[in-house]
């Protein structure tokens, strides 16, 4: 007997629609899909140019990663004495350290060694100067204000962590001028008073050089300082999302709204491609700009040292104040107390980050801003006071740089090397106070030009002759407006919201505005 077919219906509409809501409604019950998913990529990002500067010091972190994990596999972190026998025929037979010899070899023997390398340093040195940028850049806008008190001294801590990691990094080659670096960093822990000689001892593993300090070092350089700042850039990260973006003022912006690109799509385009650049700049540099030839100082010896020694940039300040500082020294009970290494090694690096750390704090409850939150940039012209202070700091961190490298100025423009020290301990006096002085004036005379114009109006070059038989020019509105600039001759800054929601920044009783204006 012939078997009958059956025909198999289609799935109802409605059975379809219910397979695909309890699929969504299992899947968001244990990952963030629907809901947490939807607000999160429906948050809008500001578009300033400013605020893309952590952005590069991301990305910069994202290749210092990748470079240093391929350099770990082969660079040897030992001080045990080798004879080079490599392809850089000048130092061959020359007795060295594992560490510089597998310096050499990542340079000369393996493939792509030397751009690595180079690549890895490069992503160092943009690293920190965006760091630094990025701080500046919230220093002069007050955006370290109530809430972002705490994100902005995890932004202090992540730069002081860069400079840690940067000289860690810098020092592992064991080549002339790491060394010299490192007698001068063990010429500081010395200066201590009481413990100075036990934490040289404890660093170096011994008398100077020692054999312990390049293994710990590469401890630090490759796992407990980039596990802190990995984790510090998270939070920093999570803070951000949490407590949204800060934003210029203009037409439509308040403390309640955050107008700016959605996440995805659009800022996550713009990130990408920003991502991209970085990565290739600083391939570019590092296969066309030689950085740090290690081989052309040649390995460490305690006896010598090279003429003109320079550090990175990162930390050049230490190196000038160093040299600035008179020979001062004291005896007290047997001891000697080097006030010329330890006042500007130990205690002026601790003033200044202490400032830095406590500087928040302290502008608030000067001001009275104590109680209130601030989600909208200031200009700079309209803090005259903070302005002229960063700007004295910037000034006197630019006078140590250039001391750092003062021998080297001296025999380039052929001056005396005592005359430019003299004139660099003045200047390190003097030119901070003149510069807050300018800039504070500055910031006056560009506010009273602004109001002048918004009350006048534009010159648009017509004169005209009045009925008195004078001349007067005509003006006509302001149109035009950069970002935060007033549109009233009197525009205080907004008296700021008391308690916005933060993650979307609208108040809860309000309904939220678009999603590509408001999160």
């Amino acid at each position: 007997m012939r078997a009958q077919r059956r025909e198999v219906s289609p799935p109802q509409r409605g059975e379809e629609r219910a397979r695909g809501e309890w699929l969504a409604d299992t899947v968001d019950a244990r990952l963030p899909v629907t809901d947490g998913a939807g607000r999160l990529l429906r948050k809008a990002f500001p578009q300033h140019w400013s605020f893309f500067l952590g952005e590069l010091a991301l990305y910069s972190l994202v290749v210092l990663v990748l470079t240093g994990v391929w350099l770990t596999l082969f660079f040897k972190p030992e001080m045990r004495e080798v004879v080079y026998d490599g392809r850089y025929v000048p130092l061959r037979g020359v007795r060295m350290s594992a560490a510089f010899d597998s310096t050499l070899h990542i340079s000369f023997d393996v493939r792509g060694g030397l751009l690595i390398r180079q690549l890895h340093h490069w992503a160092a040195l943009v690293f920190v100067a965006a760091i630094g940028a990025h701080l500046l850049r919230v220093f002069f806008t007050g955006a370290f204000r109530r809430p972002r008190e705490v994100n902005w001294v995890i932004g202090v801590t992540l730069f002081l962590l860069s400079l840690a990691e940067g000289f860690a990094g810098y020092s592992l080659p064991d080549d002339l001028l790491s060394g010299t670096g490192l007698r001068i960093a063990q010429g500081i822990m010395l200066s201590i008073p009481v413990v100075g000689t036990y934490v040289s001892m404890f660093a170096f593993g011994a008398e100077f050089p020692g054999q312990d300090i390049v293994p710990r070092l590469y401890s630090l350089h490759i796992l407990l300082l980039p596990g802190v700042l990995i984790a510090l850039v998270t939070v920093h990260l999570i803070l951000v999302f949490y407590l949204k973006h800060t934003q210029w003022r203009g037409p439509g912006r308040t403390n309640r709204n955050l107008v700016g690109k959605p996440l995805f799509p659009h800022f996550t385009a713009t990130s990408a491609g920003l991502s991209l650049l970085v990565f290739g700049v600083l391939t570019l540099l590092a296969g066309l700009a030689q950085i740090n030839p290690v081989w052309t100082y040649g390995p460490y010896r305690p006896d010598q040292a090279s003429t003109g020694s320079q550090p990175d940039w990162y930390v050049g300040f230490l190196e000038g104040a160093l040299r600035l500082v008179p020979p001062w020294e004291t005896a007290v009970a047997g001891h000697t107390i080097m006030w010329n290494v330890l006042l500007p090694a130990v205690v002026l690096p601790a003033l200044l980050f202490l400032v830095l750390y406590a500087y928040p704090f302290v502008e608030q409850r000067l001001t009275g801003e104590r109680h209130e939150e601030h989600h909208l940039c200031d200009r700079p012209r309209e803090r005259p006071v903070r302005t002229g202070l960063g700007v004295a700091g910037i000034t006197f961190y630019g006078v140590l740089l250039l001391a750092g490298g003062n021998d080297v100025v001296a025999q380039t423009f052929r001056i005396s090397l005592n005359t430019l020290t003299w004139v660099l301990r003045i200047a390190l006096v003097v030119a901070p106070v003149l510069a807050f002085m300018l800039t504070r004036r500055l910031c006056h005379a560009l506010l009273e030009s602004e109001r002048q114009r918004l009350e006048e109006g534009v010159g648009t070059g017509d004169v005209r002759q009045t009925i008195d038989g004078g001349y007067e020019s005509d003006h006509r509105p302001v149109e035009k407006f950069r970002p935060g600039a007033p549109r009233t001759p009197v525009s205080p800054p907004p008296a700021p919201d008391r308690h916005p929601d933060r993650r979307t920044g609208t108040p809860a009783q309000e309904p939220p505005a678009p999603a590509h204006r408001t999160r």
